[in-house]
């Protein structure tokens, strides 16, 4: 039986765990038959980990990830259990009894964007007893070098096949270029390594080189589509231009405020910027918006699962003005699948989502006159608008979370059957 944090007994020495070293061959053996096979076509269900130092109550592209991730695998007959950080007295969590909280959650400043980081008590030794309890086929780590949680699970993951996703992107890394040395042995250690594009493959071979398979963020189509209904009180006659994210400086929330500007003055239609996201900065953008601007800015802070899709649903367009430092963009995904055209920033992240002139509009990121003039362009043009959601909505199809779940279960598949095939030798 595997004990939440909370309910385990005080002294730790009363409940060790000792795990015996077994081959991947015996392992699976002792859960339930023969080694599965790439090529047999036999499927297997196997019993998961996934670690994750983001998670609800904390939205984000990886919260998002891990969920549907794991939903759309236990609809695949395995067994899946969501490791994270736990946030103090917010309780609301939308998980049952799949998700074990260890730790507390903190935002600290990283890469231009606040990042998640796990603190608490012993956090590696209760890791290590968690996952040898509970005798995982496959422990999934999401940002698997990055301290504290992650990196516990990835030091301490045992006999499990060990799979690492890699979400980040950017320039450079002070952490894995101080850390490179300790952090390689560790990176060594998967049997399995995923990145969601092209930029976070690159950035983590950057430091520790490797192979990488190319498994994408997803997004749900039946969720967000475009029949969902709209707001009530954006079905007003403006034409709405609409953010979500956290408000952080790397998501350029700054730029589009400013942006906005032009657009209400040049538009020939009333328009309105809706921001969706909370954080620590939101109060700061909030002041940049200048007195006979803001019955046309609406900062809604974080929206209710249920009211995310209507809010796309109610968006002329969707506009993602990041600087930098994005590897994919979920938030890009939801809007296509909504059927509504995009603004975003032309960087490498964003380009492996939306091709420029089809699903929407790329431009230089920054550039407030390039911004306005894409936007414009939308507004002003319904049937392009028509046009460019409906393609975006065909793309978004491919990108199905049912899709890349199954591509991951695959790779499970074939990490277990070359780790039997090893451990025979």
């Amino acid at each position: 039986m595997i004990h939440p944090p909370e309910a385990e007994p005080r002294n730790p020495t009363a409940t060790k765990c000792v795990c015996k070293t077994e081959s991947a061959e015996t392992a699976q053996t002792r859960r339930g038959g023969e080694p599965p096979s790439a090529e047999s076509g036999v499927r297997r269900r196997f019993n998961i980990a996934i670690v994750t130092h983001a998670y609800y109550p904390q939205y984000g592209g990886v919260t998002e990830h891990v969920h549907h991730a794991a939903l759309e695998l236990r609809k695949r007959g395995h067994r899946v259990t969501i490791i994270t950080c736990g946030h103090g007295g917010r309780a609301n969590y939308p998980e049952g009894n799949n998700v074990i909280r260890l730790g507390s959650n903190v935002l600290i400043r990283y890469n231009k964007a606040y990042v998640n980081l796990t603190t608490g008590w012993n956090v590696y030794g209760k890791m290590r007893r968690l996952l040898c309890q509970g005798q995982y086929d496959v422990v999934h780590v999401h940002c698997p070098l990055v301290p504290v949680l992650p990196l516990a699970a990835t030091r301490t993951a045992g006999d499990a096949l060990l799979f690492g996703t890699f979400h980040a992107s950017a320039e450079s890394s002070a952490g894995y270029f101080l850390f490179k040395p300790f952090l390689k042995r560790y990176h060594r250690k998967l049997d399995g390594r995923i990145a969601v594009s092209e930029p976070a493959r690159d950035f983590v071979r950057k430091y520790f080189g490797g192979d990488y398979r190319i498994i994408p963020n997803g997004v749900d189509p039946s969720r967000f589509n475009p029949d969902n209904p709209p707001i009530e009180e954006l079905a007003d006659g403006k034409l709405n231009v609409l953010f979500v994210g956290r408000p952080d400086p790397r998501k350029g929330l700054e730029y589009l405020i400013r942006s906005m500007e032009i657009v209400r003055s040049r538009s020939k239609s009333p328009v309105r910027l809706v921001v969706i996201g909370d954080g620590p900065k939101r109060r700061t953008y909030e002041a940049m918006v200048g007195k006979r601007h803001r019955d046309s800015v609406l900062f809604l802070g974080s929206v209710g699962v249920d009211l995310l899709p209507r809010y796309f649903s109610s968006a002329h367009a969707f506009c993602s003005p990041a600087t930098g430092n994005e590897s994919f963009g979920i938030v890009l995904l939801e809007a296509m699948a909504s059927g509504v055209p995009i603004v975003a920033s032309d960087i490498p992240g964003y380009r492996t989502v939306v091709t420029n002139g089809q699903e929407g509009f790329l431009t230089k990121p920054r550039d407030l006159e390039a911004m306005a003039r894409a936007l414009l362009l939308l507004l002003d043009d319904r049937r392009l608008r028509e046009d460019m959601g409906a393609k975006g909505r065909q793309k978004a199809l491919r990108y199905s979370w049912a899709k890349i779940a199954e591509q991951t279960e695959q790779y499970y598949v074939e990490a277990m059957a070359s780790k039997a095939g090893r451990s025979r030798k």
